[in-house]
């Protein structure tokens, strides 16, 4: 999502928050997960940056500590809480799919993760797909004393990069100019390339390069924990309470960061309640946010599901987006 030129960059972002306990809703297991597959298609239709799956009850694990942080796979945790079931999911989905078998072991909660549609995104790349950019993970191979690492980067041919890295880590690789001119071959050998920081492709060619995920405690720590300097400078609540979102569009300032949050089947309100940290009532919940709107006014059901609504906000929203997003 960027108005921009294909060789052109975008520096600014859209994220995404929406509580976990939405699949909860769901009877099964299959239906948890296809629920987490069409809204990680929508996050990646709409270009989001980032998704930040927050605990709107405001729960704690079984150390008594929140369930928070940048979500870094299986081994992060083992419990199939709802937050946690989303975030492994919509992580999974995000890696290209010739990376999963060593970044995802077997874990309950992918087991039918074969029901997924693919997210088809620019960095889920064939074979012999000619890019500058690839999705790696470091392998456990022997190599010389600064000569760097071999990395698994969806090739025919293990890629050697300019770094010794530890072995298991996802990298973005820089191809060299040798490599990819080499990549209509199928026996080209010895690929080069450098790592680079997985915000590179969109910043340097505005390719869409997927979502990071991350894990809030409460809803407070949605904003608290932004990983951007300065926070999100431009947030959206949405609420049937708030303003009709015609209005907002026509409106919405330029930004760099700008967050959209989502409420489950209670609302935003009750996640601002459950959040102890919070100095507002939930009745107060959009004083929160820079616009509290209602993104389908005089709706035909009495209730829209939140993987509703995240198509259907981000389509109202979309051309104001492309035409506000602020390059640094």
């Amino acid at each position: 999502m960027g108005k921009h030129r294909k060789d052109s960059g975008r520096s600014w972002t859209v994220s995404v928050a929406l509580p976990g306990s939405i699949v909860d809703n769901a009877q099964s297991v299959e239906l948890r997960t296809y629920l987490v597959g069409q809204i990680g298609r929508a996050l990646a239709v709409f270009n989001a940056d980032e998704v930040i799956v927050y605990d709107d009850c405001a729960q704690l694990d079984t150390a008594g500590k929140p369930l928070e942080g940048e979500f870094r796979g299986a081994g992060k945790r083992s419990s199939s809480e709802a937050n946690v079931f989303m975030a492994r999911l919509l992580q999974y989905l995000e890696t290209p799919q010739y990376l999963r078998r060593e970044l995802f072991p077997v874990h309950k909660d992918l087991q039918y993760a074969g029901l997924l549609n693919p997210l088809d995104c620019p960095h889920h790349l064939r074979a012999r797909a000619v890019s500058r950019w690839r999705e790696a993970v470091v392998l456990d191979r022997p190599i010389k004393p600064g000569e760097g690492s071999l990395v698994n980067a969806g090739m025919r041919h293990e890629v050697r990069i300019d770094r010794a890295l530890k072995p298991g880590v996802r990298v973005t690789v820089e191809l060299s100019k040798a490599t990819r001119g080499k990549l209509a071959d199928p026996f080209s050998a010895n690929p080069k390339g450098i790592v680079v920081s997985p915000k590179v492709p969109r910043k340097t060619a505005g390719i869409y390069w997927g979502y990071r995920t991350r894990i809030a405690g409460s809803i407070g720590k949605v904003f608290s924990e932004c990983p951007y300097d300065g926070g999100y400078d431009c947030t959206i609540g949405t609420s049937e309470r708030g303003r009709n979102i015609d209005e907002v569009t026509a409106e919405l300032p330029a930004f760099r960061h700008l967050l959209v949050v989502f409420g489950g089947l209670a609302g935003i309100e009750t996640a601002v309640d459950a959040d102890q940290q919070m100095t507002c009532p939930g009745e107060d919940a959009g004083s929160l946010f820079t616009y509290w709107v209602n993104t389908c006014p005089r709706q035909g059901s009495r209730t829209i599901r939140t993987e509703e609504a995240i198509l259907i906000t981000m389509s109202a929203l979309r051309p104001a987006i492309l035409a506000k997003g602020q390059s640094s």
